[in-house]
């Protein structure tokens, strides 16, 4: 299916033209009907002669009612544009085009309607060079009589043709459906309608929605007036709603993929249309069928900050317009370019970002995920595809992605913390990996590792280090571990307590360094003996009477009980010996002391 949308000033024929073409009526108002004026949205389709079913967006063309009318148009990918022969082009042909063009509309077809009203050739070509100059470009053009019927094959062929040039949509993308009708149906629930113009969309399916966050479930899908199990993009669309009131959502809110969308505030943004300087500061911003109050904040000749008076799901590169609605004019159209803008707080920090702004949107275009990526460092694959930027980067661990530039910086930082910290540290041997976390600003723990690496640095026992490197004992600590081991080693297992460790200034901070320095074993909090007593315990308790209680080998060890019980769970714990189920042990047969 495709899905065109008219446009053109009002009482110029859009409305006759749907008829003609669907045999349907697209007024669905009683008094659009009894006035003969398109107030909002109408729709009709048909089957082209070329066998492609084409659906028809009609909207009004009253200046009063533009805001309608920007609702149908900016979602479609086309446009049926009508001029009237016998009046020519005229103020809301003006506007209407204006907003196409604002929304980069490249595809479309001109209709010269009234053509047995008057010559049609003088309006075709005042309306045709109009159109060139815009996004539009050269178009084909036809003309025809409502009245009549005459030209009405030439209008069918000529939209074969424009349905044929267009794009095919992406059947996998992420669904945005805006919605221009909600209603209830007795029965049924809530229903609304809108365009789908990329993505698909089944019954079962659970979607968001994007002014709440509300998850609602797909009931049922129909198109073309016609039930389906499952609805691919360009088509119209009506969706079946479990979960959520008719009232909870209205038009210009949007229908999401769950956990693929990020809804906004804030956008920076290119302009295309007038001076930043001389745009209101308060205007409308149109997207899909969204119209939402904006604060625009220049940042340069062509760019600005819009802050929007409620969240919308926004993704770089999608376009939109600004409307100036006290002076019923389009004002400029806009490219996203970021939608999550950093905060400008510093003197300078405005120009300084419309600088870098410009160098996004001008002629030769930097990268805009590899500048919003250098700017916060650290992202998911997720969030950059959820602000519409394709995943760049390095992939760090934990899902993770980093950009180069701030990779290599990183690096360099790294090292100064480790160097800098030893200094500062003599008792240890690196820099825990929490604090490299917190001090470098790293999104997890498991970057940590691949971030050490690449300094060519190493993770220990939670730490970050040099390859090789030990705690290095300050002199003090030095003289005072020296005549604890030579205590110990005259009674190995006569653990000094604690006034003992007090009396040689030895604190928790200082055993924990000789412990990783190797100089001391930690048997339990409080208890300390040289490495490798493990061994020479095995081998005096090897010589008692197995198995042995807790008393006999406390005497053999010549130590005291709150010695004896760690040192021989620590033994049980590596294997040298084990606890009968009387609570008496025995050195296990075999086992290498």
């Amino acid at each position: 299916m495709h899905v065109i949308a008219t446009a053109g000033h009002v009482d110029h024929g859009k409305s006759t033209l749907v008829r003609l073409l669907t045999g349907m009526e697209p007024d669905r108002w009683a008094e659009e009907r009894h006035r003969g004026l398109t107030i909002d949205l109408g729709f009709g389709w048909t089957t082209l002669p070329g066998g492609e079913l084409v659906a028809f967006v009609d909207v009004p063309g009253h200046e009063r009612f533009v805001p309608n009318m920007l609702a149908g148009v900016g979602p479609v990918p086309a446009v049926l544009f009508v001029v009237a022969a016998d009046e020519g082009w005229m103020p809301q042909s003006t506007e209407h085009l204006q907003a196409l063009d604002a929304l980069g509309v490249r595809h479309g077809l001109l209709a010269v309607t009234r053509c047995d009203l008057a010559d049609p050739e003088p309006a075709r070509d005042q309306a045709l060079a109009r159109v060139a100059r815009t996004s539009l470009g050269r178009v084909d053009s036809v003309t025809v009589s409502g009245r009549t019927g005459e030209g009405l094959d030439r209008l069918r062929a000529a939209l074969d043709r424009l349905v044929g040039a267009l794009p095919p949509a992406d059947p996998e993308a992420d669904v945005r459906l805006w919605v221009d009708r909600s209603f209830s149906i007795t029965g049924a629930g809530t229903v609304v309608t809108g365009t789908l113009t990329a993505g698909t969309l089944r019954v079962g399916d659970r979607l968001v929605l994007a002014s709440s966050g509300t998850a609602a479930r797909v009931r049922g899908l129909q198109t073309l007036g016609r039930d389906a199990g499952t609805v691919r993009a360009v088509a119209r669309v009506a969706v079946n709603l479990r979960g959520v009131e008719r009232d909870a959502l209205t038009r210009g809110d949007a229908l999401l993929t769950p956990d693929r969308w990020l809804t906004t505030g804030e956008a920076d943004v290119a302009l295309r249309g007038d001076d930043t300087g001389e745009l209101a500061r308060e205007l409308v911003l149109h997207i899909g069928s969204a119209a939402v109050p904006v604060r625009v904040r220049p940042l340069g000749p062509d760019t600005a900050r819009l802050r929007l008076a409620r969240p919308l799901p926004l993704r770089t590169g999608d376009r939109a317009l600004l409307r100036d609605a006290g002076r019923h004019r389009v004002a400029a159209g806009v490219d996203v370019l970021d939608v999550c803008p950093p905060e400008l707080v510093r003197r300078g920090a405005a120009g300084r970002r419309g600088a870098e702004l410009a160098a996004l949107a001008g002629p030769r275009r930097l990268p805009v995920a590899d500048s919003v990526l250098r700017r916060r460092g650290f992202a998911t694959a997720g969030e950059l595809r959820a602000m519409g930027l394709p995943v760049v980067g390095r992939p760090v661990g934990d899902g993770w992605r980093v950009h180069p530039g701030v990779w290599r910086e990183l690096t360099g930082e790294l090292r100064q913390l480790v160097d800098g910290w030893r200094g500062d540290h003599p008792l240890e041997p690196g820099v825990p990996v929490d604090v490299v976390r917190q001090r470098l600003r790293l999104p997890g723990t498991g970057v940590v590792k691949l971030l050490a690496e690449a300094a060519s640095l190493v993770v220990v026992d939670g730490r970050v280090c040099a390859p090789g490197q030990r705690a290095v004992l300050p002199a003090p600590v030095e003289t005072a571990v020296d005549e604890l081991a030579a205590e110990l080693s005259r009674t190995p297992f006569a653990a000094p307590d604690a006034g003992r460790l007090t009396a040689l200034r030895l604190g928790a901070r200082e055993l924990a360094a000789a412990v990783r320095a190797g100089r001391l074993l930690k048997v339990a909090d409080g208890v300390f003996l040289l490495p490798g007593c493990e061994r020479r315990a095995g081998e005096l308790l090897s010589g008692l009477r197995q198995p042995f209680t807790l008393s006999q080998a406390r005497q053999a060890l010549g130590t005291t009980r709150r010695v004896a019980v760690p040192l021989l769970e620590l033994l049980d714990r590596q294997g040298i010996t084990e606890r009968l189920p009387d609570s008496t042990r025995r050195v296990r047969a075999g086992r290498p002391l």
